[in-house]
């Protein structure tokens, strides 16, 4: 399983044209505004590096961390965000749509709330993966916040919604608990090893 040794936030990224020089491998966590990726990459790097913040729609750059001086980890900006520009919100998706053509992307980890059923920006989200032939692994966050019962439910859900997305894996995620964090730390040892 993958030890996390060093972790270095060595580019922020606002501009396509300023990307950094790519390493061996890169894995990307994408997801909606407030879905918790700031904490799940702070949970795995042990160690807040990651900004989180309690306003949705904070992350408006691509941050790619070196880790282990070997390969990045990519926090992608937060999609489906209502309360930015127009012009803000277009500037996000060129620059996502321009990193996922041009970066050899080994695995991407989209990350979804477990409480609410996946939103349209997903399900494109999604599609755009498929299409541009990216594996990827949805991790359903907050499974904290979600009573056991009803997590058979949720995930049925999910289930149903993603099966016509082809192969993929599923990841319940608790940043309070940690509960899934040994799962994906196995799929990203094994992403790295292939």
């Amino acid at each position: 399983m993958l030890l996390i040794r060093s972790v270095e936030l060595v580019s922020t990224v606002y501009d396509p044209d300023f990307f950094p020089q790519p390493v061996k491998s890169e894995i990307a966590f994408a997801g909606r505004s407030n879905v918790g990726k700031s904490t799940l990459l702070n949970v795995l790097f042990n160690r807040k590096i990651a900004k989180v913040s309690s306003k949705p729609g904070k992350t408006r750059s691509i941050n790619f961390y070196l880790v282990n001086k070997q390969f990045y980890f990519v926090d992608l900006p937060g999609y489906g965000y209502a309360k930015v520009s127009k012009a803000e919100k277009e500037r996000w998706s060129i620059l996502i749509e321009h990193y996922f053509k041009t970066r050899r992307v080994s695995m991407c980890f989209l990350l979804m709330d477990i409480r609410h059923e996946p939103q349209p920006a997903d399900l494109q989200m999604l599609q755009w993966i498929q299409v541009n032939n990216i594996p990827f692994t949805v991790v359903l966050t907050k499974a904290d916040k979600v009573k056991r019962s009803e997590r058979r439910k949720q995930l049925e859900l999910f289930e149903n919604t993603l099966m016509k997305y082809g192969e993929y894996r599923l990841v319940l995620f608790s940043g309070v608990t940690k509960e899934g964090l040994s799962s994906l730390l196995e799929i990203i040892s094994e992403t790295l090893v292939e």
